[in-house]
């Protein structure tokens, strides 16, 4: 809106004002008593003193390693090729049975494709594997790759199935090795199981 003229003002060039009241710019390096001297704001030295454009990206920190490198991995599927290899990583999507009896009805039938439409999945591309956190008091048919045996038991209690797309892999069985102590004490057991040379030919 244009700026109010009183009535017995004439609009001139003189008469005219901004809209909106005007910041004076900052006018640096004008001397030390002016605030904005010597380093005219920009600190001493660096790289953010020089001439040109200093802009960053977020998280770049000169150089060195970043923090968000330095950090643990978190635990899942999110970026596999930065897992820590070992007991902690997971190749499947965690549902719990709590999400399950919240998003659907009682006597409905639990798909990867319902899952995703409810948001409780992303996408298939992943296994996914239910887990049994919370308590489940509808009766509910549930497809999905995995089950953990607390999950399997909670949903078959209340009435509904269960259908794994992947059976669970076999843990193949190592052999076991003797430790040095029981080993020598097996060889004196069998040394003496074993018939005498001498009693044998004396009977002869």
């Amino acid at each position: 809106m244009p700026p109010e003229i009183a009535p017995d003002e004439e609009l001139s060039l003189h008469t005219l004002k901004p809209a909106q009241p005007r910041k004076a710019r900052k006018r640096i390096g004008r001397g030390l008593g002016s605030g904005k001297g010597r380093y005219s704001g920009r600190g001493i030295k660096g790289q953010k003193a020089r001439s040109g454009s200093h802009t960053m990206r977020p998280g770049f920190e000169g150089g060195q390693m970043p923090i968000y490198m330095r950090l643990g991995k978190k635990r899942g599927p999110y970026s596999k090729d930065a897992m820590p290899v070992g007991p902690h990583r997971t190749q499947t999507v965690p549902v719990n049975l709590r999400d399950l009896d919240r998003v659907f009805d009682d006597g409905a039938e639990v798909t990867l494709e319902a899952m995703i439409e409810k948001g409780l999945v992303k996408s298939s591309r992943i296994d996914v594997k239910i887990l049994g956190e919370g308590e489940l008091k509808k009766r509910l048919s549930v497809t999905a790759h995995a089950f953990s045996a607390s999950a399997r038991e909670k949903i078959e209690a209340a009435g509904g199935s269960v259908t794994a797309l992947r059976e669970p892999a076999e843990k193949k069985k190592r052999p076991r090795k003797a430790k040095p102590a029981e080993a020598a004490q097996a060889e004196p057991e069998a040394e003496a199981g074993e018939p005498e040379p001498e009693a044998a030919e004396s009977e002869e």
